[in-house]
């Protein structure tokens, strides 16, 4: 099995950047496509990024593209997601999450969670 602990979060001002971490242990960690998804108060849980095994392909949700990057480091067992020029309706619970079908933005077919770390956008 794959455990996942996301870490980063924050209470941080609208225009501001942010970086937060996802390490993962127990699997070979390139074995995965991960992805970051995010849960607002009183909303679904939507997409926000993922990215290939080794790094070669991103996709991003309409509403973070050209803001935010997701990047991974297979040797630390780690994949980030860099958010800049925050906007308050990014507030929300992110997680990360692991597949091994490939990279995809669709939640049911990722296979381990972390248990989330809050973003908290002012403005």
């Amino acid at each position: 099995q794959v455990q996942l602990v996301e870490s980063g979060g924050g209470l941080v001002q609208a225009g501001d950047s942010l970086r937060l971490s996802c390490t993962a242990s127990g699997r070979t960690f390139s074995n995965y496509a991960m992805g970051w998804f995010r849960q607002a108060p009183g909303k679904e849980r939507e997409f926000v990024a993922t990215i290939s095994r080794y790094g070669g392909v991103t996709s991003y949700a309409d509403s973070v593209k050209g803001r935010f990057t997701i990047s991974r480091d297979n040797a630390a067992n780690t994949v980030y997601l860099a958010m800049n020029r925050v906007k308050p309706e990014d507030t929300a619970v992110y997680y990360c999450a692991a597949t091994s079908v490939g990279y995809t933005g669709d939640a049911s077919r990722y296979d381990y969670w972390g248990q989330g770390t809050q973003v908290t956008v002012s403005s």
